[in-house]
């Protein structure tokens, strides 16, 4: 699919531990009483800090490594073709694939976040064969860096990088061998690339698997340079049974792509005013907002540990998620100890039973509804979900 190239690096790692997680339906006052006596707790006191010293779903981002993913985002697009496989026809159509991730930024975002791009409407000619760049999963950080510095220097007499804050280079259809689309990170230690007196700290590098998962996966591989992590898995078989079609960091042409609301938090989409911490024993009601739709408090989160904890979020099918195929209350277990790959988030099926419906698959479902529960005796803490709207799901989230 897609990432970074030090995501690429951790394919060795093995997937991390699934918890085991106890489910079950009950009325919802079976649950404790909501705490009235004390105040709620500052939503920073659930912000989990990262510890991968790479992209993770932690909130202490590193914004010279990555980019901070709020304001307007520069982009030059280049279009390049090789001496073994040479571009026949404009560059027009290859634009129109990906130009929409722009508007599905803008919404995933509540406006906070645009992608300003720009293409240089020329062909590039590259100074090696398409074949000669190792764009295969055992792709170093070098040779990435070498296919983004040769683009840059043959675009260079043609366009003014010190205008942009990130490029992407997209090439011919007929160039096979760029397979796949990594993104180019900024590494402080090396000396990089510099054109136009700026460094060229981030940039996508579209493969031919652009034409199979649309203009998302440039949202998907631009969330990268913010920060995020791959929520798919790097080994095994089944590689979306982490969160299946429940963010774009996942399976990017799932039913429900739009980023979970932990990640908007992490991106500041979402105020901490929109946020309902449960850091330690006790109970809260809350009611949730769609993350679809903006306003409202978006997350419950019940933290668990240093870098852990369950977050509560409604989720409808509308916008975006126009094509969810359950709705309710995603419930999901985040790791800010975890490698990209290995499982950051991780939803949990609040309906292991049902059967999906054409174009779903098991996870798909997991949205619990009204009347069901989720407990972790591990933790303590349980989440009943009391009662839905048409844009809002109300829940009791509870540490014991």
């Amino acid at each position: 699919m897609s990432g970074s190239i030090k995501s690429l690096r951790a394919l060795a790692a093995g997937a991390a531990a699934t918890a085991l997680l106890s489910l079950t339906a009950t009325a919802p006052s079976a649950h404790a009483a909501p705490e009235a006596a004390h105040e709620p707790a500052p939503p920073t006191d659930c912000a989990l800090p990262g510890r991968t010293g790479w992209t993770d779903e932690g909130h202490a981002t590193d914004y010279t490594q990555f980019q901070r993913p709020l304001g307007t985002k520069h982009v030059l697009m280049l279009f390049v073709d090789f001496p073994d496989a040479q571009a026949s026809g404009s560059t027009s159509g290859y634009y129109r694939q990906l130009a929409p991730a722009a508007d599905w930024m803008k919404r995933d975002s509540y406006g906070r976040t645009r992608l300003d791009i720009t293409p240089l409407n020329r062909w590039i000619r590259m100074p090696q064969d398409s074949t000669g760049y190792g764009f295969q999963r055992g792709i170093t950080f070098e040779q990435h860096e070498l296919y983004v510095r040769q683009a840059v220097a043959a675009s260079d007499p043609y366009a003014d990088f010190s205008r942009y804050d990130m490029i992407y280079i997209v090439p011919a259809k007929s160039a096979s061998a760029i397979s796949f689309s990594p993104t180019y990170l900024y590494d402080p230690t090396t000396a990089g690339i510099t054109a136009d007196g700026k460094r060229v700290k981030w940039a996508v590098t579209f493969g031919q698997d652009m034409w199979h998962w649309g203009y998302k996966v440039a949202d998907h591989e631009t969330s990268h340079t913010f920060g995020l992590p791959d929520l798919y898995a790097f080994t095994g078989t089944d590689y979306h049974h982490f969160v299946r079609g429940w963010d774009l960091m996942g399976n990017i042409a799932g039913p429900a792509p739009q980023h979970v609301g932990w990640e908007r938090w992490k991106f500041g989409w979402i105020d901490d005013r929109q946020v309902a911490c449960l850091p330690s024993t006790g109970s809260r009601t809350v009611r949730l907002k769609a993350v679809e739709s903006p306003g409202g408090t978006k997350i419950a989160v019940v933290r668990t540990g240093e870098t852990t904890a369950y977050v509560a979020e409604s989720r409808k099918a509308v916008g975006a998620d126009s094509h969810a195929c359950s709705t309710g209350v995603l419930i999901y277990k985040v790791d800010s100890s975890v490698q990209t790959g290995d499982g950051p988030i991780q939803i949990v099926n609040g309906n292991p039973g049902a059967i999906p419906p054409s174009g779903c698959q098991d996870l798909d479902m997991a949205a619990f509804r009204t009347g069901q529960s989720f407990s972790d005796p591990a933790t303590g803490v349980r989440i009943d979900v009391d009662s839905s709207g048409p844009l809002h799901d109300e829940v009791t989230i509870t540490k014991h």
